[in-house]
């Protein structure tokens, strides 16, 4: 006997697969297994039991008028049948070897090969059936792609995550109407049975009564964090398997190939069968010529397995039929419809989640399949194609990696003073933000797409929001609670329009920080959202490419009391709009791309600091005009390429700070020392080889910074300047420091290194100020100081 097992290897399969196996390939399968047994029952006993029995015909050849052993069929009479009986008495004296000789060359020579082959057909054309419908589980560029859709698909059913989202859209949609809660219901317990009972890739089907009616809604599980980490891998698992299954529609092809290969083959065998199954007769004439061998040249043979061969093929057409008809109805199914698209409507309508994407191709196949099987797992499979549903656990994971206790770590201060939560590069907003009440300045970074939950109004200290390339959505309802309560708001973005809408609505506003770029067709219109509704609007900060101030700026011009204007390198013109701007206290011009000093700016009649950093400023023969600028008192030029200062800069008296570093000076006026209020100036990073003597004339000069120069000397007026506190030196090419240097006494910061120095004075010792960490010099001229100075500078 030939055992079933051995022909287990061409079906064998891995149990999961059985999920893309509809009805119709299930059926296929158990008739296949049936023409396989008729075809081994055949093929054992045509090895083990006798094929042919022969035996010689009397009659003389010449005698004969029919075929051999036709006589020996009854024709009805009784005649005929006492005929037969006494021909049986007949002897041959044959021996058994001479039998067994006829029985081979009969079977050989005149059994027909239908006969003779039958049940080795049977099985040849059985396993070639097996192979067609197995053979996109195993062939590489198929089952690899089905492997992993099995593998993910059993995840999503079993994810905790699944279950949880259907049951939220339950627990929305029993409000509405009664049939649509009837069926949400259904879906919720589907669902909540689904991960408890599913074991080694089998799940099973929860049946719920169509007229039971949930009333009450589902219990929502709860997730932890190892599980939440899981479902959003899957997220992951899932989008990339699309992108990667939608792109061919192999699965597709092979599936119709192998059906349309089993069609012709069902065809092939049913005609060949039907014309060849008369030929298994019982009685089977034999001429050979063996008369030298046994005597005799004719021989009627019985067919001992025909009667039953004759049944077992009409049985195995009968299956073959069967099999056809399947066959022909899954071309039908393949074609009466487009499988390679998919539709989520009806998952849409009954579950609420309307951004579930409709699918192609492959993808799209395998989803037809499964729905053959069992509809409940493309639903809750569609959960994991929803990004409203990826959203949600985004959300959840937040909520649980950041804890109010772990937030609350990361609070600080600002340099605002203001009690600061900093976020950077999130997936989203944690929910628990909003229970940290304390919370005065929100900085978000680098989070996308953040919508403000109804959270936000806890937040009663908030002050301060800063949005950092995180475009942020605000619902109406909550607009009204910032427009009350936030003083300062920082966006930043790539392109100035991406600046929310609901900001410029802010009327309690104090300060406005805004940096983003515009679009290069109206860089040179910078036009901006009307300012209009910020009556309250004192500070206005503005980094971008614009070609101009923006008109809006103007609609803010009665109390705006400071504005920057950052330009990154492009060119600023049209000033003239700023002489609107009379309570402007503080102006920053940076970057601008500016030659000269604006006109428009000694308009500024209230005007206290101007910073002009980082143009391309070489003259400033303007500075004069300055003296109309009464409340001057900081002027920053710093960064730009001034070659020389003007002497008229006598004239501005309330000047208290001039910032002058990184120029081209390399001399500086002695009318500088009539600026009498003068408490910092800085002069660093120039090509200063002198100071004028005139210097000693600023007596309330505190600050005094000649770092990087080419200084060799410094006129001993400078120490007339007693209320000097700093004093930078480093990087020039001193060889001494006067002895005149002990008559600074508050001097308490002094930087020398980097010079020629080969002492230091021991009157340092009369600088009380002056302590150890606040000389900047080389240890070995610092060691050369007397003990008792080193000893005074190192007392606390």
């Amino acid at each position: 006997m030939i055992p079933v097992a051995e022909f287990k290897q061409f079906t064998e399969q891995q149990p999961a697969f059985k999920v893309l196996k509809p009805w119709w390939d299930v059926l296929a399968e158990y008739l296949t297994v049936a023409m396989l047994m008729i075809g081994v029952f055949g093929c054992t006993l045509q090895v083990t039991q006798d094929k042919i029995i022969c035996l010689p015909n009397h009659e003389p050849q010449e005698n004969l008028s029919e075929a051999p052993c036709q006589q020996l069929l009854p024709r009805g009479g009784p005649e005929q049948m006492g005929a037969l009986q006494e021909v049986k008495g007949l002897k041959n004296n044959l021996d058994l070897q001479q039998y067994s000789f006829i029985n081979q060359l009969c079977y050989e020579t005149a059994l027909h090969w239908y006969a003779k082959y039958f049940p080795y057909l049977v099985v040849i054309h059985t396993l070639i059936f097996m192979v067609c419908t197995s053979f996109w589980f195993k062939f590489p560029g198929t089952s690899s792609k089905i492997e992993h859709f099995i593998s993910i698909l059993g995840k999503c059913f079993d994810s905790p995550w699944t279950t949880r989202a259907l049951s939220e859209v339950s627990g929305e949609n029993q409000k509405g109407p009664a049939t649509a809660g009837r069926a949400t219901a259904t879906v919720a317990a589907t669902a909540g049975a689904g991960p408890g009972k599913a074991g080694e890739g089998e799940k099973e089907k929860v049946l719920v009564e169509p007229e039971k009616v949930v009333t009450e809604p589902p219990v929502v599980t709860l997730l932890d964090k190892k599980e939440g980490e899981q479902a959003k891998a899957l997220f992951e698992k899932v989008k990339k398997f699309r992108v990667h299954v939608e792109e061919g529609d192999i699965l597709y092809t092979m599936y119709i190939r192998q059906t349309v290969l089993k069609v012709c083959k069902f065809l092939v065998i049913l005609v060949y069968n039907l014309v060849y199954v008369e030929k298994i007769s019982f009685l089977v004439a034999c001429r050979v010529e063996t008369s030298e061998v046994t005597g005799y040249a004719s021989f009627c043979c019985n067919h001992t397995k025909a009667h039953l061969f004759s049944k077992l093929a009409f049985c195995y057409i009968s299956f073959v039929c069967i099999y056809g008809l399947t066959c022909i109805y899954t071309l039908y199914w393949l074609f009466h419809r487009p499988l390679k698209e998919y539709s989520f409507r009806s998952v849409r309508e009954e579950t609420g989640m309307g951004d579930i994407p409709d699918v192609k191709n492959d993808f799209a196949f395998m989803l037809h399949l499964i729905d053959q099987y069992d509809s409940l797992y493309s639903k809750r499979f569609a959960v994991f194609l929803s990004e409203v549903s990826e959203s949600r656990l985004k959300q959840l994971n937040l909520n649980h990696e950041w804890t109010p206790e772990k937030l609350r770590q990361k609070l600080q201060r600002n340099a605002g003073g203001r009690l600061e939560l900093a976020l950077c590069m999130l997936p989203g907003l944690p929910d628990t933000v909003f229970e940290l009440s304390e919370v005065e300045s929100l900085r978000l970074e680098a989070i996308c797409d953040i919508t403000f939950p109804p959270g936000l109004s806890q937040l009663v200290h908030l002050q301060e929001l800063s949005l950092l390339h995180s475009p942020a959505r605000l619902p109406f309802s909550l607009q009204v609670f910032l427009r009350d309560h936030l003083k300062v708001m920082r966006v930043k973005c790539e392109e100035l329009r991406e600046v929310p809408l609901w900001v410029f609505g802010l009327r309690s506003l104090e300060e406005l920080h805004l940096e983003g770029l515009f679009p290069q067709e109206l860089a040179r219109a910078a036009t901006l959202e009307s300012l209009r509704e910020l009556k309250q609007l004192k500070v206005l900060s503005l980094r971008s490419n614009a070609g101009k101030v923006p008109a809006s700026v103007t609609d803010v011009a009665g109390h705006l009391q400071r504005l920057s204007l950052h330009n990154d390198g492009a060119r600023l013109v049209a000033l003239n709009s700023l002489k609107k701007l009379v309570a402007l206290r503080e102006l920053e011009l940076v970057a601008c791309g500016l030659e000269r000093i604006p006109h428009a700016v000694f308009s500024l009649g209230a005007l206290q600091e101007l910073d002009l950093k980082d143009n391309h400023l070489r003259s400033i023969e303007e500075i004069l005009s300055f003296q109309h600028c009464r409340k001057l008192v900081t002027l920053r030029l710093w960064h730009n390429q001034i070659a020389y200062v003007p002497e008229h800069v006598r004239k501005l008296k309330s000047l208290e700070q001039l910032y002058l570093s990184y120029n081209k000076l390399e001399t500086l006026p002695s009318q500088l020392g009539l600026c009498s209020g003068l408490r910092l100036l800085d002069v660093s990073h120039n090509g200063l080889h002198s100071l004028p003597p005139e210097v000693g004339l600023l007596q309330n000069l505190q600050h005094l910074a000649l770092s990087y120069n080419a200084l060799d000397a410094l006129p001993d007026e400078l120490f007339f300047c007693r209320k000097l506190r700093t004093l930078l030196l480093g990087d020039n090419q001193l060889t001494q420091l006067s002895p005149q240097v002990g008559a600074l006494r508050a001097l308490s910061r002094l930087e020398l290194k980097g010079n020629r120095l080969e002492m230091l004075p021991e009157e340092l010792g009369n600088c009380g100020g002056l302590k150890k960490a606040g000389l900047l010099v080389e240890d070995t001229l610092y060691q050369g100081l007397p003990a008792e100075v080193r000893d005074k500078m190192e007392e606390e």
